[in-house]
């Protein structure tokens, strides 16, 4: 089918109060908030079929690294009948989960909780990618063109609409070092990003040698379910990373105060080289491993040494990958390099699983029309607000016009940008500017810690108690009592 337009940009009477392009957990959050939001016209695009989080990533047992209150909606509106509770409830588990006494959900049912709520909101379009946003001066708006794609992934039509507002939650993408990503590249290669592992997991099972490269917790889930799954002596596996120590995430309750609303505050009012500078020293807050994590990979490794001897595995932190190529009929060979040894090293493996984590997604080829408009910092990336919108020429500010960005934020915003907890702070704080109101009050104060010198925040006032109300006793006189 050729590619039509169905609708002509001028038959919307009315540009709709917000778009949004991408539609990840945090974009999903702010959907679900703004359905609550009288008078408020939004629409989300996203280019795949439906709603999926990591899936990918989505092994047995696995679970979130924050509580089940860092749904989409709580931290925001604890009353939202898109709750994690809710959601709950409507399968009749609540029961099973008050016993179940579990903190951190697994990521399978967080990811299926997701889809509930995408399957809820009229307001998101999937199957629609969104090619280019421009500014219409002569609207005072934004046009944002689309592609409607159909079952088979190829176009079905094209179309455009217009918005006053515009929300970019396109996420992130897997990262892939340098030196391996020819060899990703190459689909016949077994060389993959961790993102992908589920999808090869069978294939790597029949394998002689795995490698799994990453000390971050993707990659001690990708190392430990491979662990489980091979015969005790014969493991043969490579877990290799480029930290000096595969090292718990910090997860202390003052450490976790780095992930509220007054330490992303704080952060935001830093000066942009303190705060370039900051962020990779903040690495253990993010990219550590979980404790149980750690255990359970202690363990596993403890249990194979109870009949004699030791597991087949090499387990080395403080390694870089400088080149990689293929040998022989099939097999991989990687160039290692120890960063504190200097001393360098061949490794021979079958296949290599890369949980080298995610990067941010550009947004320069989508924005490259608004690029005129859109003002920057000293390392020519986008410039952010402390409400989450672009910095913008007054042109389009005048215009009464807004781009709001999630998860794009973390040279502006610090190490939360990414993490759940601050999803529906975010979307709180984004509607609220939006709508001009305050639809999602947010605290004054969320921290013990008070990050930085200066007055500390006032605690929020005490709550009034009820006036009482003082009733007649009875006088005693001696006798009855009357």
């Amino acid at each position: 089918m050729s590619p039509t337009t169905p609708d002509a940009p001028d038959t919307d009477p009315q540009p709709l109060d917000l778009v949004g392009v991408g539609i990840g957990p945090f974009n999903l959050s702010l959907a679900a908030l703004a359905d609550g939001t009288d008078g408020l016209t939004t629409r989300f695009y996203d280019q795949r079929p439906g709603f999926s989080w990591h899936p990918g990533l989505l092994i047995d047992g696995t679970t979130l690294q924050v509580p089940f209150l860092a749904d989409l909606v709580t931290l925001a509106d604890p009353t939202s009948r898109f709750s994690y509770l809710n959601y709950l409830r409507g399968r009749d588990r609540l029961y099973p989960f008050y016993f179940a006494e579990r903190l951190h959900p697994y990521r399978a049912e967080y990811d299926a909780y997701c889809r509930w709520v995408s399957e809820s909101l009229p307001s998101l379009h999937f199957g629609h990618q969104a090619d280019a946003v421009r500014f219409n001066p002569e609207r005072a708006c934004f046009e944002v063109d689309f592609t409607q794609i159909d079952e088979l992934g190829e176009a079905e039509a094209l179309g455009r609409v217009q918005a006053k507002n515009l929300v970019l939650g396109v996420g992130t993408e897997p990262y892939i070092p340098d030196p391996l990503r020819p060899l990703a590249d190459t689909p016949t290669v077994p060389v993959v990003h961790a993102a992908d592992y589920l999808a090869n997991r069978e294939r790597f099972l029949g394998l002689r040698h795995v490698t799994v490269i990453g000390s971050g917790q993707s990659g001690a889930e990708v190392f430990l379910d491979l662990l489980r799954s091979r015969p005790v002596g014969a493991e043969r596996l490579h877990w290799l990373g480029r930290t000096g120590a595969f090292a718990p995430m910090e997860y202390s309750k003052l450490g976790l105060e780095h992930f509220t609303p007054d330490y992303t505050r704080y952060f935001h009012g830093l000066p942009e080289p303190v705060r370039d500078d900051l962020v990779p020293r903040q690495w253990q807050l993010h990219k550590g491993i979980d404790h149980d994590t750690l255990a359970a990979v202690h363990d596993e490794l403890y249990r194979r040494t109870l009949g004699g001897g030791w597991p087949d595995v090499v387990m080395t932190p403080g390694v870089a990958v400088r080149t990689a190529g293929r040998i022989g009929a099939g097999r991989i060979e990687l160039h290692l390099e120890h960063t504190e040894q200097k001393s360098r090293e061949r490794l021979h493996t079958d296949a290599v699983v890369l949980a080298t984590g995610y990067r941010e997604r550009p947004l320069d080829s989508l924005l490259a029309p608004l690029a005129p408009y859109v003002r920057r910092d000293g390392a020519e990336r986008p410039r952010i607000d402390a409400d989450y919108r672009l910095v913008l020429d007054r042109s389009v500010v005048d215009a009464g016009c807004k781009i709001y960005v999630q998860n794009a934020e973390r040279h502006t915003h610090g190490v939360g940008a990414p993490d759940l907890g601050l999803a529906a702070h975010r979307s709180a704080v984004i509607l609220n500017d939006l709508t001009g109101k305050e639809p999602y009050p947010v605290p004054d104060r969320s921290a013990f810690t008070t990050f930085g010198l200066g007055p500390a925040p006032s605690p929020p006032p005490a709550p009034r108690r009820p006036a009482r109300t003082l009733v007649a006793q009875p006088r005693w006189t001696g006798g009855s009592a009357t």
